[in-house]
């Protein structure tokens, strides 16, 4: 089963208040964008191509050791234009087409499988909808008797009941190859003026297709970064998820919740590392090794066996 994916990475990211490209932010030690990179690398996509557009040149610098490809977005017209600009590199290509958010690096391999399962070259599309705690500003996803999506609202459309719904349309998606000829019908009759990629499922809708869905149970895998807050919020969930990951790798920790640990970091097992120790970088553990508490470390190496005192910094 083959499938290109298209990640939009072109919005400015005005929120975030930098002159960094908001897709170049990080969180626990990597770009935004490369997290989602390196979730669908694994599904061994066709393609991949990278929508980029405000610091393109950074971006495109950044990401240029993966084996994707990168399509200019020159005027950002909306996430339905950017999709539209990855037109003709994908034009030779057999299979549907994912598309994903830039600066969504929550999205699990796992999730995404699903999503490329559930399509499965059929005719329609297929996208991925969750029931949040807190809906407000996100479009709905409403359903007719027998369960099937009927629509997709935005929360500025919705009647007082269709408010209360909680099953959300997070923009995630997996098309069929007729959704180019779709997105010809997109239209830019809001007061943003732009192509949005949420009223695809509409377009498929109005034309008889099919419109699947998979619904993801973890809402903070659907989380996007606006601000540095959010940003925040996601590198919290982040560093939780590498803790447990290493402690169910046989790593010890003796405060977890004040051990912060990046995604580049490798550790052996049997490691031990005191409170609020602290690692970045491509710093590499060795097996039996133990780093004293509050130390910082930081694209180092620490031998098989090594033992360093508290308050050890060492930064190369």
């Amino acid at each position: 089963m083959s499938f290109s994916v298209v990640i939009l990475a072109a919005g400015m990211g005005t929120r975030m208040k930098s002159k960094l490209p908001k897709m170049l932010h990080e969180a626990a030690g990597r770009p935004l964008t490369e997290h989602v990179i390196r979730a669908v690398l694994p599904l061994k996509p066709t393609k991949i191509i990278v929508v980029i557009g405000h610091g393109a040149e950074q971006v495109k610098a950044r990401f240029s050791h993966y084996d994707v490809e990168f399509v200019l977005q020159e005027k950002q017209l909306g996430t339905g234009h950017a999709l539209m600009q990855t037109e003709a590199a994908l034009k030779n290509l057999q299979g549907d087409v994912m598309v994903l958010n830039g600066d969504g690096p929550l999205l699990r391999t796992e999730t995404l499988g699903q999503l490329v399962n559930a399509q499965k070259d059929r005719d329609g599309m297929t996208l991925i909808t969750c029931n949040v705690s807190n809906p407000t500003g996100l479009g709905r996803i409403l359903r007719d008797a027998k369960g099937d999506i009927a629509n997709i609202i935005e929360e500025k459309d919705t009647t007082p009941e269709q408010k209360k719904i909680t099953e959300i349309n997070p923009g995630i998606y997996m098309f069929d190859n007729t959704v180019f000829a779709k997105g010809k019908s997109l239209g830019n009759d809001n007061k943003a003026g732009e192509y949005y990629i949420t009223d695809l499922p509409t377009l498929y809708l109005q034309a008889g297709s099919n419109v699947g869905s998979v619904l993801v149970a973890d809402e903070t895998e659907v989380l996007g970064v606006n601000d540095r807050k959010h940003l925040a919020q996601i590198d919290k969930i982040l560093q939780d998820r590498i803790r447990e990951k290493w402690l169910v790798a046989g790593v010890t920790m003796i405060s977890p919740e004040s051990t912060f640990i990046d995604d580049t970091v490798e550790l052996a097992r049997d490691v031990v590392l005191g409170p609020g120790v602290v690692l970045k970088g491509t710093t590499v553990i060795g097996e039996d090794a133990r780093v004293g508490a509050y130390s910082y470390l930081k694209n180092v190496k620490v031998e098989n066996g090594s033992s360093l005192p508290p308050h050890t910094v060492n930064e190369e």
